[in-house]
């Protein structure tokens, strides 16, 4: 069955970076776009970032742009968001996802999930 692997999340004081993993199998992962997704404490699941599955075309989220860079390494079935200037607001738990036809929809829309990793920014 399709498994999406989060790894690379911690606690991170303000101004640091964090590179993120999702590491993808049972699916063949240069057909997918992949996106990651953040969610606060009591908040919606949001948009991060995402790249396409053809030519790499990458998209952000507003408060983001700048900051993290999305890449995947269709090889070796692997997403990575590098985070720097982190910020408390950055605080969330982090997930990958992908779909072999949304780029940038709500969450929703996309077909398969990763289990999350921790992202703790302190201030």
């Amino acid at each position: 069955q399709v498994q999406l692997v989060e790894s690379g999340g911690g606690l991170v004081q303000a101004g640091g970076s964090l590179r993120l993993s999702c590491a993808a199998s049972g699916l063949t992962f240069s057909y997918y776009n992949m996106g990651w997704f953040r969610q606060a404490p009591g908040k919606e699941r949001d948009f991060v970032a995402s790249i396409s599955r053809i030519d790499g075309v990458t998209g952000y989220a507003d408060s983001v742009k700048g900051r993290f860079t999305i890449s995947r390494d269709n090889a070796k079935n692997t997403l990575y968001l590098q985070m720097n200037i982190l910020k408390p607001e950055d605080t969330a738990v982090y997930y990958c996802a992908a779909s072999s036809s949304v780029l940038r929809g709500p969450w929703r829309m996309w077909t398969y999930w990763g289990q999350g990793t921790q992202v703790t920014v302190s201030s």
